[in-house]
This record gives structure tokens, C-alpha cells and sequence, in this order.
């Protein structure tokens, strides 16, 4: 099976998900939560990483990360290396804590990450863990509204200043901009490939780092599907192409890009079947 693709480079932001082995828990106690913000605090030192959000919830994390230095899977690496070291030691067990690699959703600054960072910190709200976020600790919403100290590896200056300029001003707008949020659908339905979250715009800026990827037919289809041009950019001038050449791109679309024939037929303003029949050699 193809390794998920893992895009690094200097500015990126991700939204870091793990969780844990068969689903089991990874924090027992607040002793375990503590020791775990306590690696992630030493982690963002050492990787000049910003952490713009985080979760903790019983069997899995969210994190929010800025990534300067593009050195996500180094962090990683430590992160979870050492917090499973630290809870095997603690309940005196061996093995997995944390079920195969973390994922790591690339996100647009812009478009998204005002968005994700109060989806992150609701999730106690939506597993009913808790029916107020004031009466979560485990998360980063009390330290970015100002209810508790905020830990010195913890960046809350972006986010605020999308509020306000006075810091008590915008964390009243925080806190009424993430309750606002408590029913609306996640922004997941618009993740693209399993590891982008942003506008065509974005993506396309993003191609050259895509392109120098493994081959597309070793990457799951999902995520093949962030890599590969838009339809307007085969298809440049719809209908006016010499028709050799339009067929060509129709058949490129399909077998090497995945788009659907119906996605074809629309870009190209041919029938379905004609499609068809041009991708399948039947003249």
C-alpha cells in the first residue's frame, strides 16, 4: 500500500491529527496531558515551530502548526517518540501508543485557518464531552480568549489581530466567533485530496512542490487527485483544439489525471458517450 503524501516546505501550516492504537486512549489522566503539552512546548522550541491551536481529547490531539523551517516530520518524530516513551514508562506497558503515522492536513492561511482553529477547539462541545468550552482545559481556547496564562509556546497573535487591534476586544470577538460555529458543518467537505485545504488559487501555487512527488500511479487515488491540473488547464481552449489533440487530452484527463468522464464532457461540451468512446479507441 502507497505511504500517505506528505507535503513539507518553509511557511506551511497543518492541521495535525494522531490518534490512538485500536482506538484506545492516549491520555489516562491529566498527568498524561500535561507531559504531552509539555513535549509539544519543548518540540515548538526546538523546530521554530508556531502553534496556533490545539485539543486534547481522550484518544486522539488536533494541533494547528506554522512550520517556518518546513520540518514537520522531524517535530513529529519527537513529538510522538518521546510522549509514547513517557506513557509506556508511566503505565508500565511496551508498544504502540499512537496508531501509524499522523496526518496532516495542509492548510491556506487565508481561506481556512481562522475557520479550522475554532473547529479545533470545539470538538469537546460536539463529543458532548463538555457542554461549555470554559469548562474545558485541555484546549487552547481558554489561553486565546485570556481565562488562563498562555503558555509561552502557544501563538495566539494572528488569530486576535483578525478581530481587533486591543487584545481584550478581540478575544471577546474570538469567543463569540467560535460560538457561532457550534452548529455549523466541518470544513472538511472542501479538503481536496486528502492533504490540501485551500482555494483552486492556493493549490495552484502549489503545484511545482506537488509535482516533485512520486509518480501519480504509486499515490492512493484520493490524494492523487490534489496533485493534478485543472480541467481548464488541459483544455485551454475548449472546442477549438485540433481534434487529435483534443482526444489525446481527453484520454490524459481521464486515465492519468482520474477526472471523471462526466467532469470531461462538460470541460470539452461533448456527450457523455462521445467521451466515452474517445477514451475507450472506438472510433
Amino acid at each position: 500500500m502507497a505511504r500517505p503524501l506528505r507535503l513539507e516546505f518553509s511557511g506551511a501550516i497543518y492541521h495535525i491529527t494522531a490518534r490512538g492504537n485500536a482506538q484506545e486512549s492516549i491520555f489516562h489522566d491529566g498527568v498524561d496531558r500535561e507531559a504531552f503539552l509539555s513535549i509539544l512546548g519543548e518540540t515548538v522550541a526546538r523546530c521554530g515551530w508556531l502553534c496556533h491551536a490545539y485539543c486534547l481529547m481522550n484518544n486522539h490531539y488536533h494541533l494547528l502548526v506554522e512550520t517556518p523551517d518546513g520540518n514537520l516530520s522531524h517535530g513529529m518524530r519527537q513529538l510522538n517518540g518521546v510522549y509514547t516513551q513517557r506513557f509506556n514508562r508511566r503505565h508500565g506497558r511496551v508498544g504502540h501508543v499512537l496508531q501509524g503515522r499522523f496526518k496532516a492536513i495542509v492548510v491556506e492561511r487565508d481561506a481556512y485557518l481562522l475557520e479550522l482553529a475554532r473547529y479545533i477547539v470545539l470538538n469537546p462541545v460536539r463529543a458532548k464531552a463538555v457542554s461549555t468550552l470554559s469548562r474545558y482545559r485541555w484546549s487552547s481556547y481558554l489561553a486565546t480568549v485570556g481565562s488562563v496564562a498562555q503558555p509561552a509556546w502557544l501563538t495566539t497573535d494572528w488569530i486576535l489581530g483578525q478581530f481587533a487591534k486591543g487584545r481584550r476586544v478581540a478575544q471577546r470577538r474570538y469567543a463569540r466567533f467560535v460560538a457561532e460555529a457550534r452548529n455549523l458543518p466541518s470544513p472538511w467537505t472542501a479538503v481536496q485530496g486528502q492533504v490540501l485545504l485551500g482555494s483552486e488559487r492556493y493549490i495552484e501555487k502549489l503545484r511545482p512542490i506537488l509535482e516533485g512527488k512520486q509518480d501519480l500511479a504509486k499515490i492512493p487515488r484520493a490524494q492523487c487527485l490534489a496533485r493534478r491540473p485543472a480541467l481548464k488547464r488541459l483544455f485551454s481552449r475548449p472546442g477549438r483544439e485540433d481534434k487529435r489533440v483534443r482526444d489525446e487530452a481527453i484520454r490524459k484527463a481521464c486515465l492519468e489525471y482520474r477526472y471523471s468522464m462526466a467532469a470531461i464532457a462538460k470541460q470539452v461540451n461533448l456527450h457523455y458517450s462521445t467521451v466515452s468512446k474517445i477514451i475507450n479507441g472506438v472510433r
